[in-house]
């Protein structure tokens, strides 16, 4: 069985996967504090409700935008589950994919997952839409080199920043209004958010089409809040709730792979 960790700025997903099969999938937040015996700790504990066997694990590979925890999850996988983790962005990691950057090295680790794991399912050239803490959008060409992207605010910063730069707008759910103009502060606030969302998106993919060039581009859309957003947005043609995990299982096997051939 292999452990596969995302480390991202609000959240920390831990998943197991046997074979291609995910057998638990969990998540706690990120804070740099947490040791890697408090996280050993409480992911034995959920891995005794799932019934998955600690003693079965048998890799792990990790993906982290946030560099101080990676010394405890790196740790946390030597100590508690006795594997060595690969770990995406060191160079003995090979992705198989040209990341055509000014600097490669300054692109998130979960991004470049993505990027891999929505090439290999759809195919190219396509656009990735994680909605997470950013709203980024990832474009990987035909042959599946990384191109670059485009970085916003996420959608619940957004709204946490209205909240907390003006004193009477509150915090508000995140919903599709059934009317652009909102008749009171909270419909006006969620239709800003939606609509000028959905707007922002359509805008975006519209000009990277015509930048690149590209007749036709296929959107891949993942995070919590992408099938809201999918509802309103025509471009959208995929969901993949689980894309960075498996991508994680994937980078994995091609390195598993080339290391098995050398020896």
């Amino acid at each position: 069985m292999l452990l596969a960790i995302d480390a991202g700025n609000t959240n920390i997903v831990f998943a197991v996967f046997d074979g291609d099969t995910i057998k638990g999938q969990w998540r706690c937040s990120t804070t740099t504090e947490r040791t890697a015996d408090e996280l050993g700790v409480w992911l034995h504990h959920l891995f005794t409700l799932a019934g998955v066997p600690a003693d079965a694990i048998s890799g792990a590979i990790i993906a982290t935008v946030v560099p101080a925890a990676e010394f405890s999850l790196k740790t946390l996988c030597r100590r508690y589950f006795n594997v060595e983790p690969m770990v995406v962005g060191d160079p003995a990691v090979d992705l198989d994919m040209k990341i055509i950057m000014d600097r490669p090295s300054e692109v998130g680790a979960d991004r470049l997952v993505n990027a891999v794991a929505a090439h290999e399912l759809f195919g190219g050239p396509l656009v990735v839409l994680d909605f997470g803490t950013a709203t980024t959008f990832d474009v990987v060409d035909g042959n599946g080199d990384y191109l670059g992207g485009v970085i916003a605010p996420g959608v619940n910063l957004s709204i946490k920043a209205l909240h907390m730069a003006a004193a009477q707008l509150p915090m508000v759910a995140i919903e599709a209004p059934r009317n652009i103009i909102g008749k009171n502060t909270v419909e006006a606030m969620q239709s800003g958010v939606y609509w000028g969302y959905v707007s922002m998106i359509e805008g975006l993919l519209a000009r990277i089409r015509q930048q690149q060039n590209f007749e036709q581009i296929k959107v891949v859309a993942t995070g919590g809040l992408a099938p809201l957003f999918a509802k309103a947005v025509d471009e959208i043609e995929h969901l993949h709730g689980d894309l960075t995990m498996l991508g994680l299982l994937m980078i994995y096997r091609r390195n598993s792979n080339k290391t098995e051939k050398q020896a």
